[in-house]
């Protein structure tokens, strides 16, 4: 948005819309820095959503918090061992993005 778009499409927000939406809306109204803070705080959160093929982790991450959203179809495979060990160590620290 600093950038000049007009809003946001994001995988964060699947998980954390709360969040997402707070930190647009701190953008919005002109409380650049907040929101500037919120983006940089997620950046390792967003960096693990991203870590193999979408959908394969965000499904892993909403499985891993409640939404029981199965896993990928095939050709896709479930998130491997190593991406799911760090998407559990950023899940279970989310107290800033409720």
């Amino acid at each position: 948005m600093s950038l000049g778009g007009i809003g946001v499409i994001s995988v964060l927000s699947n998980i954390y819309p709360k969040f997402v939406h707070n930190m647009v809306m701190d953008y919005l109204t002109g409380n650049w820095q907040k929101a500037t803070a919120s983006q940089i705080y997620s950046i390792p959160l967003i960096n693990a959503l991203f870590s193999e093929v979408n959908p394969i982790p965000i499904k892993y991450a909403l499985n891993k918090i409640g939404f029981n959203c199965g896993n990928p179809r095939l050709p896709l495979i479930e998130l491997s061992e190593e991406n799911k060990e760090k998407l559990n160590i950023l899940l279970k620290d989310n107290s800033v993005f409720i």
